[in-house]
């Protein structure tokens, strides 16, 4: 957010390819805490998965140090939906995500955060698909939910770094 509380987010690019995959690229984007808050927001699952209101019944599988499956339902247009994530977190360059089940699976991306002092930058790359929604419709869905997330992380991030 900016200093008069508007949402600091550039022009997202993307695109649907002939597949009905679309490929979406969202750079400039920035959190308004260090790197190192970022992090500690990031990895701490009851307080980074609460600020997701979007999502509930939240259940975390370790797969290794720094690779988890996460499965949870998601509020998709109003219905609740299981998914499960596979994170990988590659601390302090980013995480890649890979949606394994619900209406999204085999879309993947990656989030890479660059420290900027009292701020941190993020950026957002993906190639998302879904064999239920339809190929007109994925790409502002998609939008939307980049949106959401970012809005919800900003807060938490916000609220956690008062906490520190």
């Amino acid at each position: 957010m900016t200093a008069n509380g508007s949402l600091d987010r550039p022009t997202l690019i993307g695109g649907i390819s002939s597949e009905g995959m679309v490929h979406i690229k969202d750079e400039g984007s920035h959190f308004d805490a260090p790197i190192d808050i970022v992090w500690k927001y990031v990895q701490s699952q009851e307080t980074h998965g609460q600020s997701h209101r979007s999502t509930r019944n939240q259940q975390m599988k370790q797969l290794s140090e720094n690779s988890m499956v996460i499965s949870m339902e998601q509020n998709m247009n109003g219905n609740w939906v299981k998914v499960a994530n596979r994170i990988t977190i590659v601390p302090p360059l980013g995480m890649a995500i890979e949606v394994i089940e619900g209406p999204m699976a085999g879309s993947k991306m990656f989030n890479v955060y660059t420290a900027k002092g009292n701020r941190t930058g993020i950026d957002v790359y993906g190639e998302f698909m879904s064999n239920q929604i339809p190929a007109a419709q994925l790409e502002p869905m998609v939008r939307g939910f980049l949106d959401s997330v970012f809005t919800e992380d900003s807060a938490g991030i916000k609220a956690f770094a008062a906490k520190k």
